[in-house]
């Protein structure tokens, strides 16, 4: 199975989860872990599962606006180190211009601060929901992995996101 897991991570915390995920996958698995800045153009015919994941900004996916927030953020806070392409495009661009997909399955991810769900919002249901606009077929319901006050991911969410990569990959060679 041939699996491209593309996220978007401003501070670390969701491209830590996207290469644990992409660990999760297994041994059976060809995946490659890419910036969503390096996917853009890119072709998904060769590929049978795509894992889409993103921070959550203002209860939703990222802006270009909260992208630059995250990044005047970063330049007050010496503990906080700014990703590569984190003022670039985001999930939501590189997803919105992607034409029809058929036949290629998916699953969402996101990352958010450790409250409820009314609070923070979560990334992962706007990500499914352009997945599924554009004809992929989701196998596993959106998935939100936990970041603290200090902006670091919640002890066990790197273990939790590769126990939810074995599931993905497992739900996806079953459909």
């Amino acid at each position: 199975m041939r699996v491209l897991v593309v996220y978007e991570s401003m501070f670390g915390n969701t491209h830590t989860v996207a290469e644990r995920i992409g660990a999760g996958m297994g041994a059976g698995a060809d995946v490659s872990v890419l910036r969503v800045g390096e996917v853009f153009g890119r072709e998904l015919d060769d590929v049978d599962l795509v894992v889409v994941g993103g921070p959550t900004h203002v209860h939703g996916m990222s802006r270009t606006m909260t992208r630059a927030s995250a990044a005047e953020q970063a330049a007050k806070d010496v503990e906080l180190d700014l990703e590569p392409d984190a003022e670039g495009p985001g999930a939501r661009e590189w997803l919105d211009g992607l034409g029809h997909v058929d036949g290629v399955r998916a699953a969402a991810f996101d990352t958010r601060a450790d409250a409820p769900e009314i609070i923070t919002g979560h990334a992962s249901h706007g990500i499914a929901k352009r997945l599924r606009k554009h004809g992929f077929e989701l196998v596993a319901e959106p998935e939100s992995f936990l970041v603290d006050k200090q902006n670091h991911l919640v002890d066990g969410e790197d273990v939790r996101a590769a126990e939810w990569g074995e599931a993905v990959a497992a739900a996806a060679t079953m459909v």
